[in-house]
């Protein structure tokens, strides 16, 4: 009688080992499977390719950033001076000589592209190759999948700009002599984490694709397509219809000139493009101090100076959570389609 008693608890008690156990076992699964897409990637030509080309830009920024400083430095004998008073530091992430482009124009139009890179063919390759009905023979929750893709191409990203980030702030140290401030290093490593929120946009993008389409040629087609859209396009036909909403004939007051703006400049904002540079400029120019348009009144009263870094925050707020809310958005939608499709071996 006692023994039937203590086999129900004991059967409780092994059920709840056997789940720990088995919850154990799926994120040794999951570790496996990103370490094994992270070295994927790294042993990939095409990532290699790109990387190189990241780094031999932005090398090539720096260089052009830090020889206008050394010129602006040469001109004054107090450059601890003028570092603390013009942010001098952050200068080596958006100046240019004009040979170049700064390091933040390389960073908005190279990221997209490598975050398509990465992304593009993550599912449909393996689909081709035969290899997903495989995978999903294993033992191991179905969107861990998707999830290990995601998680070792966002690290593949964060390590890569914060290396870069570090690197610029080594040589501008060792070269310039001017040591960063404490918010102009904070600034710096916000700057950083934007820039992996605006890749995972466009890699969340290219795994939505591929997803969507078998061949990973039409969706490395459709991602660039976008991508091509916000970066060219869709600036120029914003212009065109700000020349009509802008018109002089139909602006019957300042409130509504300012209003129309504002329409306008929501428009842009619709783009992820003009998002990351809104928010990069603001994070590294701490002088811009709104994003919108004033009226008179509104601006009476400024005083001119740099915006605290907590306030700089304040201002992009809504630009980072809509950069972050549309990677979520292309997360969920591939996130849906895949657990939906049907797998079948070859």
């Amino acid at each position: 009688m006692r023994q039937a008693i203590k086999n129900p608890f004991k059967s409780i008690s092994l059920l709840r080992r056997e789940a720990v156990h088995e919850k154990t076992d799926q994120m040794y699964a999951f570790r496996a499977m990103v370490r094994k897409e992270f070295t994927d990637y790294i042993t990939s030509w095409r990532i290699i390719i790109l990387l190189v080309l990241i780094l031999l830009t932005c090398v090539g920024s720096l260089y052009t950033a830090i020889t206008t400083i050394q010129d602006a430095i040469d001109q004054n004998e107090n450059a601890s001076q003028i570092a603390k008073d013009s942010f001098l530091f952050l200068k080596l992430f958006t100046i240019s000589d004009g040979t170049l482009p700064s390091f933040i124009t390389f960073v908005s139009f190279l990221g997209p592209l490598l975050g398509v890179a990465l992304g593009f063919d993550a599912i449909n390759s393996e689909r081709n190759k035969g290899t997903l009905s495989r995978l999903m023979s294993q033992p191991i929750p179905r969107d861990y999948v998707l999830n290990a893709k995601f998680t070792a191409a966002l690290l593949l990203n964060t390590v890569l700009f914060f290396s870069l980030g570090l690197l610029v702030m080594s040589l501008g140290i060792l070269i310039l002599g001017i040591p960063p401030t404490g918010e102009e290093f904070l600034r710096i490593f916000c700057f950083l984490v934007l820039c992996i929120a605006y890749i995972a946009f466009w890699l969340n993008l290219g795994i939505l694709f591929s997803v969507r389409f078998k061949q990973p040629a039409t969706s490395a087609l459709a991602a660039i397509a976008i991508w091509l859209f916000f970066n060219l396009f869709y600036n120029m036909i914003v212009q065109l219809l700000a020349k009509t909403i802008l018109n002089p004939a139909n602006i019957t007051s300042t409130a509504d000139a300012v209003s129309k703006q504002g329409l306008v400049l929501n428009l842009m904002r619709l783009s992820p493009n003009y998002l990351f540079t809104e928010s990069t400029n603001t994070l590294l120019s701490p002088t811009v101090r709104t994003l919108g348009p004033l009226t008179v009144e509104q601006s009476a009263g400024a005083i001119a100076g740099p915006l605290p870094l907590s306030q700089s925050l304040i201002l992009i707020w809504p630009q980072l959570t809509g950069l972050i809310a549309s990677t979520f958005i292309c997360f969920a939608i591939s996130y849906l389609l895949f657990m939906r499709q049907e797998i079948r071996s070859k």
